[in-house]
């Protein structure tokens, strides 16, 4: 994954110059009286109003970003609120000629959304978009307040990528924040954040680009989900660095001759240890890369998010390699071991898919496949999504939605954005086409980093850094392309797009390379011109939006139907727009209507039907009547139960085929009225008393409930324990031994419901968790799609919300040999379990019960067939039960592929296997005349096999009425 950026509050005014004492304090939020605001700051503990940042200078003149800043000749007042600063160690009223950091804002509060996870003390800007749910804090500003910021990003708009929680550290203790220097060098040493500020070592002040790189992933995302979560195309910001040059500290530790790498490691603790990367020493020693060590940020100290107090700042280079929280560098003689340095920000094979990643660890290891230069890469700030351009004819006049109206000499339009390159190299040239490719024009460049070079020749200093840039010729920061277009000529494409290529002549290419951490994306970025209104309005959209955020050109086209790898963007080959010309798969719509049926049903009428006896519940705005299935349902009378009076589409829709749909117009009542559904579908608003008093139990069986992914724990390379947080800690569940809950996520794409039902494994007395068991199934090399539920859990980031509800199911063990199927109770003295793969799920909690009550005397036998060792789930948890249990407790395991040290049964759970251990005339099987208690099969499996075993059993002998299938 890719680590990136910055923090919290701090200074705003001078950092420390080397001459300076900093061995007392250190400016900080805290310390308010210590901090020079910067101009334009009316308050700083309130981010500015969208109206500050929602303008394009589209022909008037107003600020470009590559000027975005205080310039020479301007007096402080009549500098710009939006993009001035107090700059430097001024003595006086100073004019500067190189961009200064915009106005900032130090946030105060804890947002909502943090007080409950391990980051509630980190204040942050809620203009941020976050791209992994809650937690961790993974965010990207919104592209157009990016772009008016400038040439500088504010702390607070910064992008952040944290791979877990930001480690909490207070402003007294970070001067005496410590880091070493170690591994393969001659005198290892250790240096407090004092030490580096002090005159011992020059502070340098470079302005440097980050790049996350998983920047524009969402557009891989849509093609195909790769491992990743969906940035969009603002995971990169800039600003002022001020720190220590990294080769000036390698240097003192005198690395020895084998030394080639420098690794570094981080303060956040992670599940598979602490965040660490490598870079190469001799990068690190090369002065041209301008790698160091950086305390400072925009003039004031590093912000919490950002690494606060110390981090890594690698130009040119993903923002992974640039470690936060900085603890220790080790100079070794390979490229770091650290599990994240291995596992992320890697380019795998395009051939290679998520299975053979997760199963082929080999394909991490190889070095090649590593991240380090960025790509070049480009975007359109203007025109914006969904921006529209009025070209009705007004006196001179041309209006857009995001601008005010603009008189101009001219109908023109200009496009506007960014465009970056790695490895130190410039980006030359920025083109665009507006007839895909056919042909180009070059638009205008500005480079408002070299403004920088020019101060740097008078040994000027910056926020306590000496601003060592006029000799370099490498390039650190991103630039400003612009170029204006006439309105005769835009309102004539059907789309723009932009490719940008670097003094190396590496250029973006047309077509996206996938892979399966999603990474370094950088084909053409297409805006699509949508003509409206009989063509006169232009409405522009691009190619997606951030995170689950719906919208762009790509969810459109291939919910249409189209191939967004068919190499023309989901079009055909002749060019025309993708709506009218893709190929799309008439959909089968099955009739759930009863024809002739005209029957208006009111709100009250279907309140009357909200209980166990006659429910009644709807669908798509139609009324069924469940009656009939009450004690036939696959899902047990309380799935239907549990509907009645409520809108049951989500749920059904996404279950239920189109068999069963078509069974629907026999149970058809009527329609609901317009009023009637309106209610229905607008929840009442929660009452006081509602949200004062926390629920005990956490599952609704009327009602969908958020809990949020507390943990994903790997159990083999398919498989995963999923555990999610209710609603409080000392919250129970509330699901019946044997039962199911059901998990709702929204399609990323689609945004349809994702609904199914599983069986969780965590113990029915735990409170405030909840642990379910999945098996991925993961798209498959030849087209096959992959489990849509599972591959979307798969997906989501720890701190993603998930919907759950129930309980659902027809069985319950209500222990010592009582159950109840569809609600009537019976006896059972020996349960015969039958399972494979996840299906354990169920008879696992079963089992777990009956082993865990000393007086309960029911016998189990549990048959659990698997083609390999690592696909027995629940292997240790079964055994640990059966242990001491003997007398109750029969364990069979069969694998079909097992390895050469498998010491048990070989092949599937065949009807040999069976007879010898589920036959009804078998002594422990067979019913005794008086005795209470009879046998009972319970099988959970794939459809085979299900199959199969109703099968034998039936041919032994055995009951239907004995026989369960969950």
């Amino acid at each position: 994954m890719d680590n990136t950026l910055l923090d919290e509050d701090q200074n705003h005014g001078t950092m420390p110059t080397p001459s300076q004492d900093t061995t007392s304090s250190i400016p900080t939020a805290s310390s308010k009286s210590a901090i020079p605001l910067r101009v334009g700051v009316d308050n700083p503990s309130q981010p500015p109003s969208p109206s500050d940042s929602d303008s394009n200078d589209n022909e008037t003149g107003s600020s470009n970003p590559s000027t975005a800043a205080s310039t020479v000749g301007e007096s402080e007042d009549d500098q710009s609120t939006e993009n001035t600063s107090l700059a430097s160690t001024p003595t006086s009223k100073e004019q500067y000629s190189y961009p200064l950091p915009p106005s900032t804002f130090i946030p105060e509060q804890v947002l909502d959304q943090d007080k409950n996870t391990p980051d509630a003390h980190v204040p942050r800007d809620p203009r941020l978009i976050r791209l992994t749910g809650v937690h961790p804090f993974n965010v990207e500003p919104p592209l157009t307040d990016l772009y008016n910021q400038g040439f500088l990003t504010s702390p607070e708009l910064f992008y952040v990528r944290n791979h877990g929680a930001v480690p909490q550290v207070q402003d007294d203790e970070m001067l005496d924040w410590e880091f070493s220097v170690e591994g393969c060098v001659e005198n290892p040493f250790t240096l407090t954040l004092r030490d580096l500020m002090s005159s011992a070592w020059e502070n340098v002040t470079y302005p440097v680009t980050l790049v996350c790189a998983g920047n524009r992933r969402k557009e891989q995302n849509v093609v195909k989900k790769s491992k990743g979560f969906s940035w969009g195309a603002a995971g990169v910001s800039t600003a002022l660095f001020t720190g220590v040059v990294m080769a000036d500290v390698i240097k003192k530790a005198r690395p020895t001759r084998k030394a080639r790498y420098v690794c570094m490691e981080g303060a956040d603790k992670l599940p598979n240890g602490y965040y660490g990367t490598s870079v190469k020493l001799n990068w690190v020693m090369d002065p041209n890369r301008g790698i160091m060590l950086a305390h400072g940020m925009n003039g004031e100290p590093l912000r919490l998010d950002h690494g606060k107090p110390l981090r890594a700042v690698v130009p040119g280079q993903i923002g992974g390699r640039s470690v936060k929280w900085l603890k220790k560098l080790i100079v070794t003689e390979e490229p770091s071991d650290n599990w994240y340095h291995i596992y992320d920000n890697r380019v795998l094979p395009t051939t290679v898919s998520p299975e053979e990643s997760a199963s082929n660890p080999a394909w991490w290891m190889d070095e090649r496949y590593a991240i380090y230069d960025l790509s070049p890469n480009s975007a359109l700030a203007f025109p914006a999504h969904n921006e529209t351009l009025s070209l009705i004819p007004t006196p001179e006049t041309t209006t857009s939605t995001l601008h005010k109206t603009r008189t101009t000499t001219a109908p023109t339009y200009t496009l506007k954005g960014y465009a970056y390159s790695g490895g130190g190299r410039r980006i030359t040239r920025v083109e665009v086409t507006l007839d895909k490719g056919k042909s180009w024009t070059l638009a205008d460049i500005s480079y408002p980093e070299d403004a920088y070079r020019t101060a740097s020749q008078n040994d000027e200093t910056l926020f306590g850094g000496r601003l060592d840039t006029a000799w370099r010729e490498t390039a650190f920061c991103w630039c400003f392309y612009s170029l204006t277009l006439s309105l005769d000529v835009l309102k004539e494409c059907d789309d723009i797009m932009v490719r940008s290529m670097d003094e190396a002549m590496c250029i973006q290419p047309r077509d996206m390379y996938w892979s399966v951490l999603g990474m370094m994306n950088n084909p053409w970025f297409r805006v699509v011109v949508h003509k409206e209104d009989e063509g006169q309005t232009l409405r522009f959209e691009h190619p997606t939006q951030p995170a689950l955020m719906p919208g762009g050109w790509m969810e459109r086209v291939k919910k249409a139907g189209g191939d967004l790898s068919n190499g023309y963007w989901g079009e055909r080959m002749g060019g025309a727009e993708e709506e009218e010309n893709v190929v799309k798969e008439e959909e089968k719509k099955v009739e759930m209507k009863k024809a002739g049926v005209d029957r208006v049903i009111e709100i009250e009428e279907l309140r009357e039907h909200d209980k166990g006896e006659e429910p009644w519940f709807v669908v798509n705005g139609e009324v069924y009547d469940g009656t009939a299935f009450l004690n036939e349902h696959p899902g047990g009378a309380q799935s239907i139960v549990s509907a009645a009076g409520m809108d049951a589409s989500d749920e059904f829709m996404a279950i239920h085929s189109a068999t069963a749909q078509a069974m629907m117009p026999n149970y058809h009542l009527g329609a609901l009225s317009p009023t009637a559904l309106k209610a229905l579908t607008e929840p009442p608003p929660p009452s006081d008393s509602d949200s004062a008093t926390p629920r005990p139990t956490f599952l609704n069986p009327k009602a969908w409930t958020r809990a949020i992914l507390h943990a994903k724990k790997t159990v083999s390379w398919d498989t995963r324990i999923f555990t999610f947080a209710l609603d409080h800690p000392t919250q129970s569940l509330g699901l019946p031994i044997g039962q199911h809950l059901m998990l709702r996520l929204r399609d990323p794409v689609t945004r349809e419901a994702i609904i199914r039902s599983y069986t969780p494994i965590s113990d029915q007395t735990r409170q405030g968790f909840v642990d379910v068991l999945v098996k991925v199934y993961f798209p498959g090399t030849e087209g096959q799609t992959g489990g849509k539920m599972s591959t979307a859990l798969e997906g989501i980031p720890i701190g993603h919300s998930i919907d759950i509800k129930g309980p659902i199911g027809k069985f319950e063990y209500l222990g010592r040999g009582r159950c109840s199927v569809n609600g009537r109770e019976r006896s059972v003295k020996n349960f015969v379990m039958i399972c494979g793969g996840s299906g354990v799920t169920p008879v696992f909690q079963v089992f777990r019960a009956v082993m865990q009550d000393k007086d309960d005397d029911t016998h189990c036998t549990l048959i659990d067939g698997n083609r390999l060792v690592e696909d027995i789930l629940c292997k240790e948890e079964l055994d640990g039960h059966a242990q001491g249990n003997d007398h109750k407790a029969t364990l069979v395991y069969t694998l079909t592929k097992p390895d050469e040290e498998w010491q048990g049964l070989r092949g599937r759970i065949s009807e040999g296997l069976l007879k010898e251990h589920a036959h009804p005339e078998l002594d422990r099987l067979k019913e005794v005349e008086g005795e209470e208690g009879g046998k009972m099969a319970l099988v959970c499996g794939p459809e085979a096999l299900e199959r199969n075993v109703r099968e034998s059993l039936l041919g032994m002998g055995w009951k239907e009425e004995e026989l369960l299938f969950f």
